[in-house]
């Protein structure tokens, strides 16, 4: 039996012809088959408007003869696109909660949000880790723009409010998003409404009877802790309630969230509640109060920050702000897409709101 298309192997086995794999067919093969060039192969996938019709239409019937699928190098070929999406994460906070395997998905709800948008562009996501404190981060990052040539560039904390980082990128004239940060600076901004987030958690305490309520700020390098810090002094305010002697600071930690904990639960004047910024240091807090004798919630209410898959399964199950990391990290593909084909961008900062996840660790102040 002879092998009739010209994209077949022509190596038989006991008479059986031996396809090429679907895998294997190239931009190259279309071109061909179509009688086009590879650029115009490259500006029908793209769906670029200079294409006739007519033209279109012979290159897409040879896609579906050959079973082409389109590669990232085939969709670069027409020069305005890279079809690459960089996210950068800190790398040592990053690798931190890997090696403890504790449960923190931020980067999984990131990484699902911002691929699967990704993907619905044509796009594909690409997380590099980097340490924000390197003295070497800009010629770090300019070897990995080199390299890559991305599209548009998605900040995560501190990423997004280090000035080393979005000066380079605003020079690169590269699109970025500022996930969790409200400095414009040219960039796109988007914020998860920290400060609303914190004073609704407060509210809630208070709502419940609780006066003394304390506060777990988080590292001070990240402008959302200041933010979460302001939303529950602000709260505490316009309940006519003092914050002195309230507010411990951590740094995201688990041991730091230790440290806090103790700090306010020691004094002779205790809370009745604490707001952690984070669910490690919300964890702290909660075994640290029944190491000291104290039951949650009767004793001391606790709610966290975050919503990680970790604090459902505590004792008790920990009442969190939930984070919209996925969506947020969806939103700013679109924008970052969207400012680098020229569209117009909607007011900054976009604010996509958290919630409030009611479980077992509130309840009203004893006595």
């Amino acid at each position: 039996m002879r092998c009739r298309s010209r994209y077949r192997s022509r190596l038989s086995v006991r008479g059986i012809c031996v396809g090429r794999r679907r895998q294997s067919v190239t931009i190259k093969h279309v071109a061909a088959d179509a009688g086009v060039s590879l650029q115009t192969v490259s500006r029908v996938i793209n769906n670029e408007a200079n294409v006739r019709p007519e033209m279109k239409e012979r290159v897409q019937a040879s896609i579906d003869k050959l079973g082409y699928v389109p590669s990232i190098a085939a969709q670069r070929m027409s020069g305005s696109r890279s079809y690459l999406i960089l996210a950068l994460n800190d790398r040592e906070r990053t690798m931190e909660n890997w090696k403890a395997r504790e449960g923190n998905d931020w980067v999984d709800q990131m990484l699902m949000g911002g691929m699967l948008q990704c993907a619905e562009h044509g796009y594909r996501l690409l997380l590099e880790l980097v340490d924000t404190h390197d003295d070497n981060i800009q010629r770090e990052l300019k070897a990995t723009i080199a390299a890559l040539q991305p599209d548009g560039v998605i900040l995560t904390p501190p990423h997004s409010d280090n000035p080393l980082i979005t000066d380079l990128l605003e020079k690169q004239k590269i699109p970025f998003a500022r996930i969790g940060s409200r400095d414009n600076g040219g960039s796109i901004s988007l914020t998860m409404g920290d400060n609303r987030m914190a004073a609704m958690a407060t509210r809630y305490l208070i709502e419940k009877g609780h006066e003394r309520i304390a506060f777990i700020a988080g590292a001070e390098e990240y402008a959302l802790s200041h933010r979460r810090k302001q939303g529950w002094r602000d709260a505490m305010a316009q309940a006519g309630l003092s914050t002195e002697g309230l507010c411990e600071r951590g740094d995201f930690s688990y041991a730091s969230g230790e440290k806090a904990t103790r700090a306010l639960l020691s004094g002779s004047a205790r809370p009745t509640a604490i707001i952690a910024s984070n669910d490690q240091m919300a964890m702290a807090a909660n075994a640290v109060a029944h190491e000291m004798g104290m039951r949650v919630p009767g004793d001391v209410s606790i709610i966290s920050f975050d919503n990680t898959p970790v604090v459902r399964f505590v004792q008790p199950p920990l009442t969190a702000i939930d984070q919209p990391i996925a969506e947020v990290t969806s939103r700013a593909v679109d924008l970052v897409i969207a400012a680098h084909r020229g569209d117009d961008l909607p007011d900054m900062p976009v604010v996509v709101e958290g919630r409030l996840i009611e479980r077992d660790s509130v309840a009203r102040p004893r006595g």
